[in-house]
């Protein structure tokens, strides 16, 4: 007997025999479900509620300060808002004393934190970039004085600068009676003390910036500037400190923002009074002190905005091109 066996392909082997229902089609593999109901209520509130805090909060009130501070208010009732167009400014040009103190001190505040905290903070990201021992806990302790609010630091270093009590006056023996150095209440010392206690905590902050920007610089660079038989400072100078461009403008931006909008810790020492006087004391004093001088706060508060935009404008500008190149 002869047996004929045939092969079928798997085309013909999938083919339902004549007769026979279709089998149902399988959904394709990767095929995405369809958002339900609640998903999409879900993401509306996860998008929608930070997005209309942040605009209320941030935009709708820079824009109403911006308003107010062609007007005078004092807050009660909006009955009471008047236009009065530039006064506010001519009046905080010519006739405030504090506010060319202020604006002086603010730019104090920018120099001391460029010149001192950041070449420190640069040092200690190089050093521990070498991946050292106990790198780790080194970076914990540098960068602690940045995870604690300004007021945590204010209220520290009030018992340091204690004239009874404190630590300096301790250490150099200034503080028994007739030798007290008054840290906080002089006018001609409290400025720089609370930039000490600033400096302490932007220290940190410009360790990390640095360390993220050095980890970030291809090591074959040093690798080809060692082979040149170039030494430590070299390699620095002419390959690691240009590569971090990108860095260090991002960290002139950030120091020119923190001096600007210092408050915190100046509040906490001796609100701002007695040589240490602020722009963003001035705004506070004004809007929500006893005068309540809404529209001539706002015109102080829409000062520092102008300041703070020359700086960031021109950063997001080059960023855009840079981006818009590559």
């Amino acid at each position: 007997m002869t047996t004929d066996t045939t092969t079928k392909s798997p085309e013909a082997a999938s083919e339902p025999p004549p007769g026979a229902a279709p089998a149902p089609k399988r959904a394709a593999r990767g095929h995405r479900r369809l958002l339900t109901r609640r998903d999409r209520i879900t993401l509306a509130l996860m998008a929608g509620v930070p997005t209309v805090l942040h605009v209320a909060l941030v935009w709708v009130t820079a824009l109403a300060s911006i308003a107010l501070a062609f007007t005078t208010w004092d807050g009660i009732g909006f009955d009471s808002i008047q236009w009065v167009g530039l006064q506010n400014f001519r009046q905080l040009f010519a006739d405030n004393p504090q506010f060319w103190p202020a604006l002086q001190h603010n730019v104090i505040w920018f120099v001391v934190l460029i010149l001192i905290p950041t070449p420190l903070g640069l040092f200690l990201a190089v050093q521990l970039d070498k991946n050292i021992r106990f790198s780790r806990v080194y970076q914990t302790a540098f960068f602690l004085p940045v995870v604690i609010s300004m007021a945590c630091i204010g209220f520290v270093w009030q018992l340091v600068y204690n004239p009874d009590t404190g630590l300096i006056n301790s250490l150099i023996g200034a503080n028994k009676p007739g030798h007290y150095i008054d840290w906080i209440g002089d006018p001609k010392l409290n400025l720089w003390a609370v930039l000490v206690a600033a400096s302490w905590r932007h220290t940190g902050y410009m360790m990390i910036l640095y360390l993220a920007g050095l980890k970030g610089i291809d090591p074959s660079l040093r690798e080809a500037s060692s082979l040149d038989g170039a030494n430590e400072w070299q390699t620095f100078r002419h390959v690691v400190f240009p590569t971090l461009r990108p860095t260090n403008t991002v960290v002139l931006v950030v120091t020119i923002i923190e001096s600007l909008r210092a408050f915190d810790l100046v509040f906490v020492f001796n609100k701002g009074a007695q040589g240490t006087e602020l722009l963003s004391i001035l705004v506070t004093n004004n809007i929500i002190g006893e005068s309540s001088r809404i529209g001539y706060g706002s015109a102080i508060a829409v000062v520092l905005l102008v300041i703070s935009l020359v700086v960031i404008i021109p950063y997001l500008v080059a960023t855009f091109r840079k981006e818009r190149r590559s």
